[in-house]
């Protein structure tokens, strides 16, 4: 014991050591972010004021966080690489593999019948909407850039292009021509599609940093176009009035003809609420589904081949600029039909919705989740944007910080935090193992011996 009680209290100094450093450096970069703050007075002037409380709790809570580090996480992860990999238990993680789908299928087909029996109709349009309709339109944007980054390995960091291109097309579309929502909706589907096209031609011979260069290019060109195409899209205006969808040309408004009159119900927003819902959700089951299948055809395997190694799956004969033109196209068309149920979702678009944070957003699900994943990048979305809509709840923080706190302004900074913890606990995101897309006679589990992160 005399031995090991220096190493203790030398583990115990860095530790301090550190925590106190991190703690200086994370008082010098948000002492300008959050120590001071302007605001506009009553004769419209800026005033500089300042929020040490809040300042000197975020310091707190890094330092702290970096001294739990030293001295709880980081000796376990050094046993844990030092310690030789065993196959965990298969038993329970079967039984998870097996009933965890379904289940979670089954949980979002009775998620409105949950919340109207919990909250009654006017508590359940704030759960149904902004949790779930809006944590589906990312789960369903997280699948469409998997097949992207996760599936084919293509950086793509304008994604939000295609997002907007459906979006504006529906929109345009809908109020020049008045046509259906569903006969737009794979019309916007395609347009983006087509996009995506003429996005993936000029890089087909870059890869890594020059091909996430290029397609942020790419996002940032297709806002600016819609910002300056005032004679088209009304630029930083927005485009408003978009028609609503209709369960077969019945509308949910008040009118005589609206579908509580028709239904001899009394007229609630929440059966428009629940209508969008199950669009939705039918649009990110079918964006899985499509994807599953596809990852099982030679299309798919070519992708699998091009994440892995460009050189050698030219050597084996694959074509891959066909390659990356698919994969470019199929998720640039489910980002169209996500962006066409966003604009009659909204019955709004302007610019600011389809900014570059939206792209970084959506990547940071696709990261987290585990690339490939279809399941991490749904927990992944479920965690982030959920937790955001958590945040706008937190209101008895404002009596710890003071009234003018808002907890969702901090949002990308716990968003950050947590790819941090992501790239430490698990490298490859939450659900780091990939199923085979095809196996000789019989499914096999890879020995530990030859990987890096445990079990295959």
């Amino acid at each position: 014991m005399a031995d090991g009680a220096p190493d203790k209290r030398v583990d115990m100094a860095r530790a301090l050591r550190d925590a106190g450093i991190t703690a200086l450096l994370a008082f010098g970069l948000f002492l300008p972010l959050v120590g001071f703050q302007t605001v506009t007075d009553f004769g419209n002037n800026l005033v500089l004021t300042t929020r040490w409380s809040l300042l000197f709790a975020i310091v707190a809570i890094v330092g702290a966080g970096r001294l739990a580090y030293s001295l709880l996480l980081e000796p376990a992860l050094k046993q844990r690489s030092m310690r030789r990999v065993s196959a965990p238990p298969a038993g329970w993680r079967a039984v998870i593999a097996k009933w965890f789908t379904p289940f979670a299928i089954g949980f979002v087909i009775v998620y409105p019948p949950l919340v109207l029996a919990i909250n009654g109709f006017g508590g359940a349009v704030k759960w149904i909407d902004n949790f779930g309709i809006q944590i589906l339109i990312y789960v369903m944007l997280g699948w469409g850039l998997n097949i992207v980054v996760g599936l084919a390995g293509l950086l793509d960091l304008g994604y939000v292009a295609f997002y907007a291109v459906g979006a504006y097309s529906y929109a345009l579309l809908a109020k020049t021509f008045g046509l259906a929502f569903w006969i737009l909706l794979p019309l916007a589907g395609i347009l983006s599609s087509f996009w995506g096209v003429l996005l993936g031609f000029p890089v087909l011979r870059l890869r890594g940093d020059y091909l996430a260069i290029v397609t942020l290019a790419f996002g940032e060109i297709i806002r600016i176009v819609i910002i300056n195409w005032v004679d088209l899209t009304n630029g930083y205006a927005g485009i408003s009035g978009i028609p609503r969808p209709t369960l077969f040309g019945i509308p949910f408004t008040a009118a005589d003809d609206g579908f509580a009159a028709v239904f001899g119900l009394e007229f609630s927003p929440i059966y428009r609420v629940i209508f969008l819902y199950y669009i939705i959700l039918a649009l990110a089951l079918l964006t899985a589904f499509v994807t599953v299948r596809l990852r099982r055809l030679p299309v798919g395997r070519a992708w699998e081949a091009l994440r892995e190694d460009e050189i050698a799956c030219r050597s084996l004969g694959i074509n891959t600029t066909n390659t990356k033109l698919t994969a470019f196209a199929m998720g640039a068309m489910f980002a169209g039909f996500a962006g066409s149920f966003f604009a009659t979702r909204q019955g709004f678009i302007s610019p600011e919705s389809f900014t570059f944070l939206e792209s970084a957003t959506i990547l940071s699900i696709v990261v987290l989740g585990g690339m490939g994943s279809q399941i991490g990048v749904a927990i992944a979305a479920i965690a982030m944007i959920g937790g955001t809509e958590i945040m706008r709840e937190l209101d008895f923080l404002k009596e710890i910080f003071g009234p003018t706190f808002d907890p969702t302004q901090y949002r990308m900074l716990l968003f950050g935090f947590a790819m941090v913890l992501i790239m430490i606990w698990r490298p490859r995101g939450l659900i780091a193992t990939r199923e085979p897309s095809v196996f000789l006679k019989e499914r096999k589990s890879i020995s530990a011996d030859l990987i890096n992160e445990g079990h295959g």
